[in-house]
């Protein structure tokens, strides 16, 4: 006569010789994982032990199960609440779905000299209805838990962002980008700009810079939106890659430092700009905070007025008078070299060698209208601070 037993469930010493036999059952099952799975002999003797104590648990988890059919499986708590949330980490879904079907098969494999006899087929059911019960329960966990780690990142990532804008200098910082997946890759830099009104921005900022091959850090400051990007082969056409994602307006792109603890220096330079661009309707996007720097000077920033006066005229300084003496005739003569020249007494070839010397000392050209004003504010500043002893 054929055996019925799918109509009912085991018996109950079906389920004590279940019991007794779950250690065995696991073992073995862990076993064929070693044989089976290469990544799995790879893994840790901690959560080897803890793959040990899931598969247990689901296996007393079946046989509860089995003496209460009408309740349904509490298998996220019952079988994976055994693991640590490490393990989740550590194993990804499709390898854990293949640690679950070896298990399953295992159990499957013993079913015959664990049921009573005529248990077999009810057995066999109950580990087919159970493995779809865990099969379900897996997905739910891993979902919660990128949903949770989700929710965790984001706020562990606005937590380092908030740092960098506010300056801090901590030993947390590192560790709580590495935690983030941050590589640690120089060079480091940081974007700001107005933040989009609406769109899921983080992500758009994150595919743009991994497709610069960048590492990237986001956060929203106010209504400034905040990019940290490291690793940059090209940190100027990055720049321009991630500006796009910022929402109309200037975007400013703070100093290259050469680690993620000194960028909160990037990030004060950048925030800076942003406020003083208002002030060069004309400027590029992105434009580099340090050409900001008449503006944000202007603005009262003092390491923009202090960095004009070890740049600009310091150097015209020391290279002596007569580069100093023509780069102020020609700003007053309006750019005019040979007007320049016969206010100077000098040939207007003379004229254009000191000038010449000028740029290469500070990178302003003084007949550009942009390298005239950055010169003209830097001076005019120096002599509002009394010249320093720089004039004579």
């Amino acid at each position: 006569m054929a055996d019925r037993g799918h109509d009912r469930p085991p018996s109950a010493e079906t389920l004590r010789r279940l019991e007794r036999a779950s250690g065995a059952i696991a073992t073995r099952a862990v076993a064929r994982m070693d044989d089976d799975l290469p990544w799995f002999r790879t893994m840790p003797a901690d959560q080897r032990s803890w793959v040990m104590l899931v598969a247990q648990a689901g296996i007393a988890s079946l046989v509860e199960w089995c003496r209460n059919p009408g309740r349904p499986p509490r298998l996220t708590g019952e079988v994976f609440g055994a693991a640590p949330r490490d393990l989740v980490r550590a194993v990804p879904l499709k390898q854990t779905v293949d640690l679950v079907k070896l298990t399953v098969e295992v159990m499957d494999d013993h079913v015959e000299s664990v049921a009573e006899p005529g248990d077999v087929v009810a057995l066999r059911v109950a580990v087919l209805q159970f493995s779809r019960e865990v099969a379900f329960a897996t997905a739910h966990v891993y979902a919660s838990f990128a949903e949770n780690r989700g929710a965790w990142d984001a706020r562990l990532e606005a937590l380092v962002v908030d740092a960098l804008v506010r300056g801090e200098r901590t030993e947390e910082l590192p560790g709580r980008a590495a935690a983030l997946g941050w590589a640690g890759t120089a060079p480091v830099t940081v974007l700001v700009g107005a933040a989009p009104a609406d769109g899921d921005t983080h992500a758009a900022v994150r595919r743009a810079a991994r497709s610069q091959g960048c590492e990237v850090l986001v956060g929203v400051h106010a209504e400034q939106l905040v990019v940290v990007l490291g690793g940059a082969d090209d940190v100027a056409a990055a720049a321009r890659r991630v500006g796009e994602e910022f929402a109309p307006g200037p975007v400013v792109l703070g100093p290259v430092v050469d680690r993620l603890s000194a960028a909160g220096g990037s990030a004060a330079a950048a925030l800076a700009g942003l406020r003083a661009a208002r002030a060069w309707p004309g400027a590029p996007r992105p434009v580099a905070a340090d050409a900001l720097l008449p503006e944000r000077a202007l603005d009262g920033d003092p390491l923009a007025r202090a960095a004009l006066t070890e740049r600009l005229v310091l150097p015209l300084r020391e290279a002596g008078g007569e580069v100093l003496e023509t780069v102020r005739a020609v700003l007053a003569g309006g750019g005019n070299l040979e007007a320049s020249a016969r206010a100077l007494f000098v040939h207007p070839n003379t004229v254009r060698y000191r000038l010449k010397r000028a740029a290469e000392l500070t990178g302003q050209v003084v007949t550009d209208p942009r390298g005239a004003w950055t010169l003209q504010v830097a001076l005019a500043l120096a002599d509002l601070d009394g010249g320093r002893g720089l004039w004579r």
